[in-house]
């Protein structure tokens, strides 16, 4: 009888030490005998059978990774660090299991490589502003090449470029030249602008004379209204035509 008792005792701690229990976004791949099961277990409660069943835990939620800073030489011959941040899942957790020794590792040397390899691809002016077009195309490769160990990239984004003290005074000056030039363009279109009203102007004027005397009048005004010790009369030339007119006539 206590025998009896006392194996019953070893068989129930047994199976309470079988019971594993699985979070909602884990799944556990159990090999049994050394095989893989075709399905993974969970989440909640599941029977591990110890010794002839070992049991891998992966969670399926998604994991960040910050890429170290790389050395990437530019089609254009420039030398800069960049970094950049990888977004990706496990989905397919037998295959993150079976088909690479450690799919977090892999991903993250994956990860270095292809960055150095497609930005070495690419000028300086497009890694600066084309940088969505870049991490569209990284995620691509990744996710192709991740895709046989049940791994999902998610996405890709280039976090810091990381310029020579050179090249940012270099590019510093390059931006002072062009809204240099920017400012004299539009200066040279408000002149152009300005001699085409003054042009109009003056055709209305020299169609009626009364209407110079009357632009006369408005500038004594506007002189008279300063605060000016000296101030100087215009005269206009109708007027020293006319007085030349007279003279002509004494003669």
């Amino acid at each position: 009888m206590g025998t009896g008792i006392t194996i019953g005792i070893i068989v129930l701690l047994y199976l309470l030490s079988c019971i594993k229990i699985l979070k909602e976004y884990e799944r556990g791949v159990i090999f049994r005998l050394g095989r893989a099961l075709p399905k993974p277990k969970g989440p909640g409660i599941i029977l591990v059978f110890y010794p002839i069943d070992r049991i891998v835990r992966v969670s399926l939620r998604t994991i960040v990774h910050d890429i170290p800073p790389q050395d990437v030489i530019t089609r254009d011959n420039v030398s800069v660090k960049v970094n950049a941040v990888v977004y990706f899942r496990v989905f397919e957790p037998i295959k993150s299991v079976l088909q690479v020794e450690n799919f977090f590792l892999a991903t993250s040397q994956l990860a270095q490589t292809t960055l150095r390899s497609v930005l070495g691809e690419v000028e300086l002016d497009d890694l600066l502003s084309s940088r969505e077009k870049l991490n569209a195309s990284l995620q691509e490769i990744l996710d192709k090449h991740t895709d046989p160990w049940g791994i999902k990239v998610q996405m890709v984004e280039i976090k810091h470029v990381d310029l020579p003290q050179e090249m940012q005074r270099a590019m510093a000056r390059q931006a002072e030249a062009e809204r240099e030039r920017r400012a004299k363009v539009i200066t040279a279109e408000g002149e152009f602008q300005a001699s085409r009203k003054l042009s109009d102007a003056s055709k209305v004027l020299s169609e009626n004379p009364i209407a110079i005397q009357l632009r006369f009048l408005g500038t004594l005004s506007e002189i008279a209204s300063e605060q000016s010790s000296t101030i100087v009369f215009p005269i206009p030339i109708e007027l020293l035509s006319f007085l030349k007119k007279k003279i002509d006539k004494k003669d």
